[in-house]
């Protein structure tokens, strides 16, 4: 066993994984970019057809064998279509043994359960991973090899790498074109910007580009150009945008949360964060979004206008954009189809790729120009480390995100988190997965009042300067434990069912079969 830099226990090889290289620190890692990534060669012909009647012609040419890797993405979220419609045609034709390396998974990708157990599916990368689906492999250990969670920066460093080779990317195109120049912002099936599949295209061997909106070459507006797409494939739909959005992305009407909101606005004032000029990313959350909303107030009482917001855009940062409190908006996945063909009529409305956006191997990303962030996470400890992948039960519930990412490049990360949820401490003594460290978080809004971490002393000072005043992080956990009790511990098998790497490729923790 080896010890990472917060201390847990890891193996050096994992069954499924391969050899593991520990965390060591947020930026411990910036030596290893030697990237080894290729791309299989191709020609064209003039009067050569890309388009196939059917994703099984796409996927025979494709030459998809046994134990290969495919890749979608997620900016459908819950009403997205694209990929059981594969994952059905690969098991139909026989195919067994299949990777996929997705974005995200959501409750619409439910059935990859019943592909799992016929062994059509034995390997996850992704993000995130809810529903029915965590909970077996939480609880079951249904896959044969360890799901592999990443952060979106961390997925782009990884594809760049050649860590994760793509045989086959399926992405979903609201618009394209004969050749397969496609954007996100057009068609029925418009969800925005196309963040994630940038990279998939760029890197994989073969591309299939899937839609229900074929339009007349060439597409005026390209996010993805027909140099990287080998095959076009037209269906009915790609799936239902209007379950892009979700109660998350609304301004929250909780009280406690509303309360949290309005001390973290305060607190970013407080720490003269909110001036001329200043970069911003809120969190999908309704508690982010309220805390965007009295940011608002301040910053039209006192003519201020920032830089730029970015990450996953919503239609209530759409809104300040167009009311003139940022210059401009930089989007990896839209959170809203209310706001999807906005990208194309808005030059200060920037689609990013995921790598642009967050890879820490580049020679810059959008997260480190980042003045302050918010996140949200199911546990916080009395070290800061910050947990959103399980709860305190071991069940995997969540995803890292971009939130990682973003934490380690903002000069301000700000939690604002419920003490309690459900009688259950969020802020505990020891959190059950680290997925963001505590190195990377500054400051904690809570219903108990608002923590600062030692290592920003700075903070802490014009805090109290302002007349705001701070708890130490371990009285608020004290405190919370004499009402709720100190939970059980989770009991766990020695089976490994996830791998959480850092967006650097190191190992962050892992998740443990729950007995």
């Amino acid at each position: 066993m080896i010890k990472n830099s917060l201390g847990i226990n890891l193996p050096e090889y994992i069954e499924g994984y391969g050899n593991v290289k520990p965390y060591m620190g947020a930026f411990a890692n910036i030596e290893n970019t030697s990237y080894t990534a290729t791309r299989k060669n191709a020609f064209s012909k003039p009067n050569t057809k890309k388009l196939c009647l059917s994703i099984k012609e796409s996927i025979e040419k494709s030459e998809l064998k046994n134990g290969m890797t495919v890749s979608f993405h997620h900016h459908l979220r819950n009403g997205d279509g694209v990929m059981m419609a594969v994952i059905e045609t690969i098991y139909e034709m026989g195919i067994k043994d299949i990777s996929i390396c997705s974005s995200s998974f959501t409750n619409a990708h439910e059935n990859l359960l019943h592909y799992i157990k016929l062994g059509v599916i034995t390997s996850l990368h992704t993000s995130g991973l809810r529903g029915n689906l965590a909970k077996e492999i939480s609880t079951e250990n249904v896959l044969k090899k360890p799901v592999i969670f990443r952060t979106h920066g961390g997925r782009a460093r990884a594809i760049e790498a050649g860590e994760v080779k793509i045989d086959i990317a399926f992405i979903g195109a609201p618009a394209c074109d004969e050749e397969g120049n496609m954007n996100g912002s057009e068609g029925k099936s418009a969800f925005g910007a196309m963040g994630y599949p940038m990279i998939d295209a760029l890197y994989a061997n073969k591309v299939v580009a899937i839609t229900d909106n074929l339009v007349k070459y060439p597409l005026k507006r390209i996010s993805i150009p027909e140099i990287y797409v080998d095959y076009v494939v037209v269906v009915d739909s790609l799936g239902d945008p209007n379950l892009i959005a979700s109660g998350a992305t609304r301004i929250t009407k909780n009280p406690t949360e509303l309360l949290i909101a309005e001390n973290a606005a305060k607190v970013l004032i407080a720490c003269d964060a909110i001036k001329n000029g200043f970069s911003f990313q809120a969190g999908s959350g309704g508690a982010s979004l309220a805390v965007s909303m009295f940011l608002k107030d301040y910053m039209a009482k006192n003519n201020i206008k920032g830089s730029f917001a970015s990450g996953g855009i919503n239609a209530y940062l759409f809104e300040l954009y167009k009311e003139g409190f940022f210059e401009s908006l930089l989007d990896i996945q839209t959170f809203d189809g209310s706001i999807a063909n906005e990208i194309a009529k808005n030059d200060g409305y920037i689609e990013m790729s995921a790598s642009m956006y967050a890879n820490p191997h580049n020679r810059s990303c959008v997260a480190h120009k980042i003045d302050m962030m918010m996140l949200s996470a199911t546990e916080i400890d009395i070290d800061f480390n910050v947990n959103s992948i399980t709860g305190s039960h071991g069940m995997i519930m969540g995803a890292l995100g971009g939130a990682p990412d973003t934490a380690a490049g903002a000069k301000i990360t700000l939690m604002t988190v419920p003490s309690i949820r459900k009688r259950m401490p969020i802020i505990t003594d020891k959190v059950t997965n680290i997925v963001t460290p505590g190195e990377s978080v500054d400051i904690l809004v809570s219903d108990r009042g608002i923590c600062v971490n030692p290592k920003r002393d700075d903070l802490k000072e014009k805090l109290n300067n302002n007349n705001i005043e701070t708890r130490n992080i371990k009285e608020v956990y004290e405190e919370i434990i004499s009402l709720t009790g100190i939970p059980s511990k989770v009991s766990y098998t020695d089976k490994i069912v996830g791998v959480v790497e850092y967006r650097d490729g190191t190992v962050i923790d892992i998740i443990y079969q729950i007995k």
